[in-house]
């Protein structure tokens, strides 16, 4: 068993968290048709997308680590040491997992819509508003928070495998 499972949860966890982040900011701003600085401007809808963070395990380069045991492994390159059952010692080195790859904003992220009592209405009584809708951004939201839920069941049932092996 490898202790990097908590790395892959972790970053799982993280990464869901930062598209909880965004979604919550997407609801937040479904009227905003301003700038921070107060100038006319629409809020553009924000999405994530993820990559997959994976270090093939065969090209690690491990060498022996003679002074200590002939089934131990010394990988250098992470600071990994490997005993006997591929037991690993991270040392915060993430070698496997998922993270952010971009925020970015959504095409069609503006939708006009006639409210002449707008402040910001033209001359035609027409305003430009973000395009959110909120069904699909509660849609967003639950699935990323049943992914961090996954993660963390993850994180909590090897915590408790490995509990149960230590006592045997």
């Amino acid at each position: 068993m490898s202790f990097n499972i908590f790395d892959i949860a972790g970053s799982g966890m993280t990464a869901q968290r930062v598209k909880m982040d965004t979604i919550a900011s997407n609801i937040a701003n479904i009227n905003t048709t301003r700038r921070p600085d107060g100038s006319k401007g629409v809020y553009i809808r924000k999405d994530v997308t993820f990559r997959t963070i994976y270090e093939d395990q065969l090209n690690r380069g491990f060498s022996n680590f003679q002074s200590n045991s002939p089934n131990a492994q010394f990988d250098p390159r992470t600071g990994n040491l490997h005993i006997n059952a591929n037991v690993a010692l991270n040392n915060g080195v993430l070698t496997g997992g998922v993270e952010v790859d971009e925020i970015y904003d959504k095409e069609n992220g503006v939708k006009t819509v006639y409210d002449p009592s707008h402040p910001d209405a033209d001359e035609d009584g027409y305003v430009d508003l973000p395009n959110i809708n909120v069904v699909e951004e509660m849609v967003g939201m639950i699935s990323a928070s049943k992914a961090y839920q996954a993660n963390a069941t993850v994180a909590e049932n090897v915590k408790t495998m490995m509990q149960s092996a230590m006592n045997i």
